[in-house]
């Protein structure tokens, strides 16, 4: 079924089922990692870039019009997430996590080499914009599975006393491939400039994206799989039996549900889709305000381990009820100080990243420390993606459309209702932090 694992050499007989090999541990964060910077590298290439190539797939109305309609094809791909997580959920409880993980990010690196090399409105009319939303459904069915595969391939094999810190490796991976996004975008509107890039030069990520697929592809078929899943009982074989397991798990269903909703709109605005939207609605110079999404990023990446280290040491509830406390604060004003200032963006976006991280970095350990082995990956991706769809991708679009509309200060409250309703989750949640993965 899958390669075994070498022998362990476990500190301590409580960490014996999850800790790898010490000369191994590196390759496997690496092997994991790199994977899961591509498929975020590829996902968040197209927020980051759809105000530069709107117009090569819709008609310029001279307004929003281009920009929103991109917006929504970027919530037309959230649709397809639960499904992904259901799906490789499933795939990864009877495969093995290390399948799953390879087939998505192969599938998200498609997609993106789908939309680099795609004709454009002028050349083809409305079949543009037909692959543009192929090309997103597939990279939201990848994605969705990821997140199922890689949360708890992690939590698998990290050490139980250090599950938490492990966990924000995943994210240190994640803000990587952002930052990447970022950095490239960066680059290009400087050597390049803006016009060049709404013209042609926006390609030029989508196409690295789906190249790299293929380095992605040579690390994560060398991971060896998680004793956790080798020793676990086997997983359901029948949608039925899947549904009944997972029926028994549903507190914990409803709270990765009410968890995720405390984060997922303030993470698609403030790390994804906030330097388009200051480019669009605010006037930030397009330049300055990818530099800033890079610092932002930068620094967010840098305080991720030192969250998933308290959580270790303090639980993973506390960190999130102080998580759910400070945004519930910092929600409104930080929208409502953004200007025209690259400068300011950049200061709002660090506070808005380094207090996510206190939920995100967590988020995999914690997620996964909730749900048995046999349906871990299942759970873990159908509640965290389900949430996703529904409210993630549409985040972007609905506080470009509320902006201009005069109405941004109702996505401001909107923001601050869903933190509160993560506060109460996490209120009602037990700690996990030490626990055996069975």
């Amino acid at each position: 079924m899958t390669d075994p694992l070498p022998p362990l050499a476990a500190p301590d007989e409580a960490d014996s089922r999850s800790t790898a090999p010490p000369r191994s541990t590196a390759r496997i964060l690496l092997g994991a990692g790199v994977g899961n910077m591509l498929e975020w590298f590829d996902w968040s290439v197209y927020a980051i870039f759809a105000t530069f190539f709107a117009t090569q797939f819709f008609v310029d109305d001279g307004a929003l019009g281009a920009v929103l309609s991109t917006l929504a094809i970027f919530a037309v791909g959230f649709l397809m997430r639960p499904l992904g997580g259901f799906l490789f959920g499933w795939v990864a409880d009877r495969r093995g996590r290390r399948f799953a993980m390879t087939t998505s990010m192969m599938m998200m690196a498609g997609g993106s080499l789908l939309i680099g090399v795609s004709p454009t409105h002028g050349q083809i009319g409305i079949w543009a914009a037909v692959l543009l939303v192929v090309a997103r459904l597939v990279q939201g069915l990848a994605h969705g599975g990821e997140i199922s595969a890689s949360y708890t391939y992690i939590a698998e094999i990290a050490p139980r006393h250090r599950r938490g810190l492990w966990s924000t490796t995943v994210y240190v991976s994640v803000t990587a491939g952002i930052l990447s996004a970022s950095l490239i975008g960066a680059l290009a509107s400087t050597i390049f400039g803006a016009e060049d890039l709404r013209q042609w030069a926006w390609r030029i990520p989508f196409l690295i994206g789906g190249a790299l697929g293929l380095v992605g592809l040579y690390l994560r078929r060398s991971l060896h799989e998680t004793t956790a899943f080798q020793e676990a009982e086997p997983a359901p074989r029948t949608l039925r039996s899947l549904a009944a397991d997972l029926g028994r798990n549903r507190v914990n269903l409803a709270r990765t549900i009410g968890l995720t909703a405390g984060i997922t709109v303030i993470y698609y605005v403030w790390a994804v889709g906030i330097s388009g939207f200051a480019i669009s609605t605010r006037g930030v110079d397009p330049t300055h305000a990818l530099w800033a999404t890079v610092v932002a990023n930068t620094l967010f990446m840098i305080t991720l381990p030192l969250w998933g280290l308290l959580s270790d040491r303090v639980g993973r509830r506390p960190v999130y009820l102080a998580y759910g406390i400070a945004m519930a604060l910092v929600a409104y004003p930080l929208l409502a100080l953004l200007d025209d200032s690259a400068v300011r963006l950049g200061v709002l976006m660090t506070v808005a990243l380094v207090l996510m991280g206190a939920f995100v970095g967590n988020m995999p350990a914690y997620f996964s420390e909730l749900f048995p082995t046999r349906v871990r990956a299942s759970g873990v991706g159908i509640g965290s993606s389900l949430t996703v769809a529904i409210l993630g991708g549409s985040a972007p679009y609905l506080l470009t459309w509320l902006s201009a509309q005069g109405l941004e200060w109702v996505f401001g409250l909107y923001t601050v209702v869903l933190a509160l309703i993560g506060l109460v989750t996490a209120a009602f949640s037990p700690e996990t932090k030490g626990s055996d993965l069975q």
